[in-house]
């Protein structure tokens, strides 16, 4: 809870600093380049989390990893938050930082799960529905999950459609649980 408030504090504060110098988007660019590193990277996850390294070698690090893939700006507040000792929580304020970007500029997160991926043809009508299910603009996030069978389940906020093979197979057997229908002998 306390590192959701810390991660939450620091990402409105870096938030407020991008809108009032204009930077807002190339800080969001920037952000998602340290989150894509932090994700594909368990020695970056382990550096960051770990209290034997010191911060100016973490920093140093960062600096070699970050600097001229994102803006000054933006090396600067991983720079801030190594000093002060909040590194680890590094990834938390990213996550943090993207989120609050997208309730700013009013964008809702859809996430559509399908057994295999979609074509841009299916994305697009997809992306037709979340958008006419959330009454906003969307930003959409496709993921596989080939335990669905075939079709789709689709997440607007706390909407749920869902047109999945797996879904439907999961109804069924719901109705034939609560079937009275007892066979005669």
């Amino acid at each position: 809870m306390a590192g959701n408030r810390l991660a939450s504090r620091y990402a409105k504060s870096l938030l407020d600093l991008t809108v009032e110098k204009g930077m807002l988007d190339a800080v969001q660019a920037d952000m998602l380049v340290v989150d894509a590193a932090i994700e594909g990277s368990r020695e970056l996850q382990l550096l960051l989390s770990s209290p034997t390294i010191k911060a100016d070698k973490k920093n140093a690090i960062l600096t070699a990893i970050f600097n001229g893939k994102v803006s000054e700006l933006t090396m600067s507040f991983i720079t801030l938050l190594t000093r002060k000792g909040r590194e680890s929580a590094l990834k938390a304020v990213v996550s943090s930082f993207i989120d609050q970007v997208r309730t700013y500029k009013g964008i809702v997160l859809a996430e559509v799960t399908s057994a295999v991926a979609l074509d841009e043809a299916t994305l697009q009508k997809v992306h037709a529905i979340a958008a006419q299910l959330a009454g906003k603009q969307i930003e959409l996030v496709q993921k596989i999950d080939s335990a669905l069978i075939g079709g789709f389940i689709l997440r607007v906020g706390d909407k749920q459609v869902d047109q999945s093979v797996f879904g439907k197979i999961k109804s069924l057997k719901r109705e034939f649980a609560e079937n009275p229908y007892v066979p005669e002998l």
